[in-house]
């Protein structure tokens, strides 16, 4: 059953412009450690800081609440499972969402998406709930 979807498109060329003029300013209020690494390490970090950025955008528009209500920029995190594949990290206020929007007996999962071909980067997210297993 999905729950909620997102679409954002980001232009990579705002997001250089950004990281030039306030740097760490603009990567920590957004960014978690994590992604942080991950970007910084790229050889075209402001394309790798867009994607996360519009997958940020996407899934607070697939909790159905942007960046109110508590819901916070840091409160989302792309993250990749052991396989590779990007998911989202949700804590605080984007956390509790989730849980509102999750029926009983069934457990989120978030699907993600995330291209970029300059100057675009674009991010899909969708959240679904599925049956929770019982072993």
């Amino acid at each position: 059953m999905i729950l909620g979807i997102g679409s954002d498109l980001v232009d990579i060329r705002r997001i250089e412009r950004t990281l030039e003029r306030f740097g760490d300013r603009f990567t920590t209020r957004v960014f978690t450690e994590t992604e942080r690494k991950r970007s910084s390490r790229r050889a075209d970090h402001a394309a790798s800081y867009a994607k996360r950025f519009a997958a940020k955008e996407a899934c607070s528009k697939a909790l159905g609440t942007g960046f109110r209500n508590g819901v916070s920029w840091r409160d989302l995190s792309v993250v990749n499972l052991p396989s590779g594949k990007p998911t989202m990290a949700l804590t605080g206020a984007a956390a509790r969402r989730l849980a509102e929007i999750t029926p009983s007996g069934m457990v989120a999962q978030i699907d993600l998406t995330m291209a970029d071909d300059h100057p675009l980067a674009h991010a899909i997210v969708v959240i679904s709930a599925v049956p929770e297993r019982r072993e």
